[in-house]
């Protein structure tokens, strides 16, 4: 089986959990047997995730705009990696780049299935613009692909709004890989030069939808109250950084309030393990991959109700809260109050990872779907 996973941004940095995503079902898919390969746009660093993907097949397109992630060009490429391939993996939705690659399908008899990674909904800038993608091609993207991926049933709704019931689709699940995350054992604080002792770690962008604003806010609420807790921010900047420093300044809480810019491998294993509690304060999310990558180390995790992961509810219902800076400001406070509750909730949430959130287990579910989407298209042929 030959999977072409396309996926507009690959980066590390620039290309957030849909990169990590794919980069990780290549990964898994390559270990258990199958034959990878990723399509994807010259949109910050994606070479540098050749190693990551335990040897898949990597094709870099010429970006011409950054905003809209429009290829230069590219056809050709385009259509030479999609006849190579058995299935084409269609990551996102609101991508240039993936329309090429389903028009390419659906000439060349390829069958498509679809990951919008929570993408579906209209949400963010150019609605316009989306609705006009929508009426050229998103809507027959959806319905004549052979097959559909939620990362939660959160996203089930979403694919009912295009027409797909929800038995049809499948869910799979983000993942961990276990024993790398162990293996991240480097002084974090060392690395960062970020003075050593309890912190509330934010990792992710720096992106008004992920929430530090909320987090910040809400850290200065509490921040009177656990006066040797420092608060961590780890991640690229997207244009908040500075309007962030300026806050903490004007909280009173300059000399607690620290970023780190973009980590990764070891040393975002290493964050965790030095965390006394992951924040995961999103707006809107489809599953958090930051907390299950927490959760496999046992750092205990606090999130809004917007983040795909009620399973967390089991551990503790207050370390669910809404999506507001008073929410988080009173998760924050029952969260730190105990130590040793805090503890406890970071290992009832590692069992549950390693129970439902490992890569090779998500693996293994997709490529039983994938496997038999293959073998029914080689009995019918897609149409174009």
């Amino acid at each position: 089986m030959h999977i072409l996973f396309v996926v507009s941004v690959f980066s590390a940095q620039e290309g957030g959990g849909c990169a990590e995503r794919t980069a990780q079902l290549a990964r898994a898919l390559q270990f258990a047997g199958c034959s990878c390969a990723v399509l994807t746009l010259d949109i910050g660093e994606p070479r540098q995730r050749r190693d990551g993907i335990a040897g898949a097949a990597l094709t870099v397109l010429p970006c011409a705009n950054r905003r809209f992630q429009a290829p230069r060009g590219g056809w050709r490429a385009t259509a030479e990696a999609v006849r190579a391939a058995d299935i084409v993996y269609l990551m996102n939705h609101w991508t240039p780049l993936g329309a090429m690659a389903y028009l390419a399908a659906r000439r060349h008899g390829v069958p498509h299935v679809v990951d919008p990674a929570g993408a579906l909904p209209l949400f963010g800038r150019s609605h316009w613009l989306k609705r006009l993608y929508n009426w050229v091609v998103g809507r027959r993207l959806i319905a004549r692909a052979s097959g559909w991926i939620a990362i939660t049933p959160s996203e089930l709704p979403h694919f009912a709004a295009y027409g797909i019931a929800p038995k049809q689709v499948t869910v799979i699940p983000n993942g961990v890989w276990e024993p790398e995350a162990v293996a991240g054992s480097g002084d974090f604080f060392a690395a960062t030069r970020i003075p050593p002792g309890p912190c509330v770690l934010f990792m992710g962008r720096l992106n008004p939808i992920k929430g530090p604003d909320l987090l910040l806010d809400a850290f200065g609420e509490v921040a009177g109250c656990f006066t040797d807790v420092r608060l961590v921010f780890a991640g690229p900047d997207e244009g908040m950084q500075a309007g962030l420093s300026q806050r903490a300044a004007a909280l009173g809480l300059g000399g607690r309030v620290f970023f780190c810019g973009f980590i990764g491998g070891e040393l975002k294993a290493a964050a965790y393990r030095s965390a006394r509690l992951l924040v995961v304060p999103s707006r809107s999310e489809a599953m958090s991959i930051v907390a299950v990558e927490a959760g496999i180390v046992a750092t205990p995790v606090l999130m809004t109700d917007r983040c795909g992961l009620d399973v967390l509810r089991s551990v503790d219902e207050r370390l669910v809260v809404p999506a507001t800076a008073a929410g988080l400001a009173s998760g924050l406070a029952y969260a730190l109050t105990d130590a040793e509750r805090l503890k406890r909730c970071g290992a009832s949430w590692q069992a549950i990872v390693r129970e439902r959130y490992l890569w090779p287990r998500q693996a293994d579910a997709l490529r039983a779907l994938l496997d038999g989407i293959i073998r029914t298209a080689r009995e019918e042929p897609c149409r174009p």
